[in-house]
């Protein structure tokens, strides 16, 4: 058995007849068969091989196939963007009448999802508190069919006992989806501690340097293909060119994401040492409230550092606008350190009680931290926290 390493830089599905040491680029939108009976197999699904664009292609094979092997998963599908992936899992696997179980703490556009589309088709959810896993059961309905969450959580960076939430679903006989953005299938692995299902926006730090958007879902065979039946006829594939690129930034995940935990888990004891700043948030910190469940179930503490600035909603304002070498993005993952506040931001329409229930106060800021030289951004910070 192969090394996470290996089998990111080793696994290639296709070679063409020029036999290239790198994976070529597949750009085009369909397949020729080689007669009527050929056609007619391939279309009844009695043959494995590529159709047209939009059910596969050879680089998203690929790509697919890597993120199966680092996660431990039985088969996938790659999609367009990270939330094409969140809806087209949750599209193919509820019915009108059915339940989510969620934690609160989820991506803005993920709660938009649950709360303002999904109910369209009758379809509810219910959440629980990110900070006690006692409150799952007590959420759980006669139609409930999914329990979900993050883990660490956007963008307070909190994290979940996965192998609790795994024996909660078999008990209950849920289908557990974890999304795995924050992490990456090189520091955790949900499946080992009994999801179903894992999601990641690819367009994060499996890209990793800001250049394409991509999701993908892994897991269970038997819902895989529940997902590929369902989005074969809706259409959110991924394209060639950006399964091309993910597949190729899958070769340098482990030495990129090493590097970020590196410089992330640095960043977050200077700021834990900082006179301006009440709280700091990082899964290898030994202050962060779940540090034991983070050493447990992650390799490392991932790139995203969250901590709260004295001063509330204005202050963290302020340290926006004197940033200097990180950017101001709405993105994560990225070789370039990023920094966002929440509060006026990306979660600026929920209601300040609702902000306050996922831990986004008025001073918290979240930071993505980069790659550039650890002493840098550490300079940026702190000039930006001045008064």
């Amino acid at each position: 058995m192969s090394h996470f390493e290996t089998d990111a830089i080793r696994t290639q599905t296709e070679r063409s007849q020029f036999l290239e040491h790198s994976t070529p680029l597949y750009l085009t939108s369909s397949f020729v068969f080689e007669d009527a009976e050929d056609m007619r197999a391939s279309f009844a699904e009695e043959k494995q091989r590529n159709v047209y664009g939009r059910y596969s292609n050879p680089n998203n094979s690929e790509f697919v196939e890597k993120i199966c092997k680092m996660e431990g998963a039985e088969a996938g599908y790659s999609f367009a963007t990270g939330m094409s992936a969140v809806f087209s899992t949750f599209a193919a696997l509820l019915n009108s009448g059915d339940h989510i179980v969620s934690a609160r703490s989820v991506f803005g556009s993920t709660h938009g999802l649950f709360t303002k589309f999904l109910p369209k088709w009758n379809i509810t959810t219910s959440y629980f508190d990110t900070n006690n896993l006692d409150d799952v059961e007590y959420k759980i309905q006669s139609n409930t069919k999914i329990l979900y969450a993050e883990s660490p959580t956007n963008p307070a960076v909190d994290i979940l006992d996965l192998e609790r939430l795994g024996h909660i679903a078999k008990k209950y006989k849920l289908l557990l989806v974890i999304d795995n953005c924050f992490a990456t299938p090189y520091l955790q692995n949900p499946i080992q501690f009994g999801a179903d299902l894992v999601i990641h926006s690819a367009t994060k730090l499996i890209d990793g340097q800001g250049r394409v958007l991509g999701g993908v879902t892994v897991g269970k065979a038997d819902l895989i293909r529940e997902i590929y039946l369902f989005s074969r006829n809706t259409g959110p594939a991924l394209s060639p060119f950006n399964a091309w690129v993910l597949s190729k930034s899958l070769e340098t995940l482990a030495v990129r994401v090493d590097k970020h935990c590196e410089n992330a888990l640095k960043v977050a004891e200077f700021l834990e040492n900082h006179s301006k700043v009440n709280v700091v948030k990082y899964p290898f910190l030994k202050s962060h409230p779940q540090y034991a469940i983070a050493k447990k179930q992650m390799k490392l503490g991932g790139n995203v550092v969250a901590f709260e600035i004295k001063g509330g909603i204005g202050a963290g304002r302020q340290f926006l606008n004197k940033i200097k070498t990180c950017s101001l993005s709405a993105n994560l993952g990225d070789t370039r350190t990023i920094v966002t506040h929440p509060a006026s931001t990306t979660h600026a329409k929920l209601s300040e009680d609702d902000r306050l229930e996922t831990g986004i106060t008025g001073g918290l800021v979240r930071v993505s931290v980069g790659l550039e030289h650890v002493q840098d951004i550490i300079d940026d910070l702190n000039q930006a926290l001045k008064v």
